[in-house]
């Protein structure tokens, strides 16, 4: 993370300042794994051992903050889905890859629900991490579709929310660990 001098060209954090992030960071994802991403942003600056002004100067807001611990898992999850952009089985790359999601949705309690609103919200600091899921799903769902394995209308949109909904259904059911593939696969399979 850089600043930005008064011309607008970013220069280097101060070694103090990154030290600040960092910890804001580590604690930020040892409260949210805790307490849900809904967990109180004065006990993370508290336990940062910074005061709640520092916290507001590197993430203005709760979703920047959540962007910012959640980079990695969505990077990891980008990585993935050009993994799979090479498989030989279009629809099981696809499915592989929103089982991923699920998993990642699951992994804070709260983050499903603040991913379904920021897929609506293009001015919240999460999309940042929504987006390029997005175009990497568009691109494993547009082979599947060439492939003739799923219909022209499902829209990666409309996957990413059920992928979301179904990680909400397994937070509220935390004692049904395999709930979240049951849900996808009635799902895929349908009720027939």
């Amino acid at each position: 993370m850089a600043t930005s001098t008064a011309m607008g060209s970013p220069r280097p954090m101060r070694a103090d300042a990154r030290r600040n992030y960092e910890r804001l960071l580590t604690e930020a994802r040892a409260v949210f794994a805790e307490h849900g991403t809904d967990a109180s942003l004065e006990e993370i600056a508290r336990r940062s051992g910074v005061g709640i002004g520092t916290l507001y100067r590197h993430f203005p807001n709760r979703q920047a903050m959540m962007n910012a611990v959640f980079r990695e898992a969505a990077d990891s999850l980008l990585e993935y889905s050009h993994r799979l952009t090479c498989a030989p089985r279009p629809c099981e790359a696809l499915i592989a890859w929103l089982r991923a999601l699920i998993s990642h949705a699951s992994e804070y309690r709260g983050l499903a629900r603040a991913l379904m609103s920021a897929s609506r919200d293009e001015s919240s600091a999460l999309s940042q991490c929504c987006v390029p899921l997005y175009e990497a799903g568009e691109t494993l769902l547009a082979r599947a579709r060439a492939a003739g394995s799923v219909r022209e209308d499902v829209s990666i949109g409309d996957l990413m929310q059920l992928t979301n909904a179904i990680a909400l259904a397994a937070e509220q059911t935390p004692d049904d660990p395999e709930l979240p593939d049951r849900l996808l696969d009635l799902t895929l399979r349908g009720l027939s």
